[in-house]
C-alpha cells in the first residue's frame, strides 16, 4: 500500500476508536503535581519558574480584570508546547496539526473575550469597528472590513499553528527520506543531508515552542482590547 506524505497527520485508530483522545490526555500525566513539602524537587521548581515568568510577561500590560485569565492561558501554553514537542518524536501523532482541534482551542477563548468586551464596555468594543476620523463615504466599507477581520481572528490563529507544524513535519519527512535513499548511493551526501536534518529538527523544536507562545500571546492581546 502506497502511503502519502500527509498520512502522518491522520488520527490513528485502534479497533475503530480514535487515539487522539489518548494523545490529548498524555501532557497532563507528564507534568509533576505540586506537593505539600517545604522543598520542591528540581523539576517542579523549573516548572514553577517557567509558569511565573510567562505569567509576568504576558499579563504585565493587563489590568487586574485580565489577571483572572492567567491560569487558563498558562495551562493552554503548557498544553500546546507539550503537544507540539511530543509530536516531534518518531512514530507519534501531533494533534495540533489538525485545524479542527486548533479552532476548538481558539474559538471559545476568542468568543469569550468578545462577549466580555460587549458586556463591560460595549461602546469601546464597537469603536474598534470604525477608526476615528474616517470619511463618511468609507464608513460602511470599513465597518464591513473590520467586522470580517474580527470574525476571522480564530481562523487565523488555527491556520497559523496548523500550517507551521504541518510544514515542519513535511520538511523533516522529505529530508529524512532523501537521506535514507541517498545513503547506499552517495554516503557523503547522505551524511551532509543528515546533518541538515539534525539542524532542522532543532529548528522545529524552537518553532513548536514559539508557535504555542504566539498562539497564547495573540489571545492575550484580544483580551487586552476588550477589558
Amino acid at each position: 500500500m502506497t502511503l502519502s506524505l500527509f498520512d502522518q497527520f491522520m488520527s490513528p485508530t485502534l479497533f475503530g476508536i480514535p487515539l487522539i483522545f489518548l494523545a490529548l490526555s498524555l501532557p497532563w500525566i507528564l507534568y509533576p503535581k505540586p506537593c505539600k513539602r517545604w522543598i520542591s524537587n528540581r523539576t517542579l521548581t523549573v516548572q514553577n519558574w517557567f509558569i511565573n515568568s510567562f505569567v509576568k510577561q504576558i499579563f504585565m500590560p493587563l489590568n487586574s480584570e485580565g489577571h483572572k485569565w492567567a491560569m487558563l492561558l498558562a495551562s493552554l501554553l503548557l498544553f500546546l508546547i507539550t503537544l507540539n514537542l511530543l509530536g516531534l518524536l518518531p512514530y507519534t501523532f501531533t494533534p495540533t496539526s489538525q485545524l479542527s482541534l486548533n479552532m476548538a482551542f481558539a474559538t471559545p477563548i476568542w468568543l469569550a473575550t468578545v462577549i466580555l468586551g460587549m458586556r463591560k464596555q460595549p461602546t469601546h468594543s464597537l469603536g474598534h469597528l470604525l477608526p476615528e476620523g474616517t470619511p463618511t463615504l468609507l464608513i460602511p466599507v470599513l465597518v464591513v472590513i473590520e467586522t470580517i477581520s474580527l470574525f476571522i481572528r480564530p481562523l487565523a490563529l488555527g491556520v497559523r499553528l496548523t500550517a507551521n507544524l504541518t510544514a515542519g513535519h513535511l520538511l523533516i519527512q522529505l529530508i529524512a527520506s532523501g537521506a535514507y535513499f541517498l545513503f547506499p548511493l552517495m554516503p557523503a551526501v547522505a551524511l551532509l543531508t543528515s546533518s541538515l536534518l539534525f539542524l532542522l529538527t532543532l529548528l522545529e523544536v524552537a518553532v513548536a515552542m514559539i508557535q504555542a507562545y504566539v498562539f497564547v500571546l495573540l489571545l492575550s492581546l484580544y483580551l487586552q482590547e476588550n477589558i
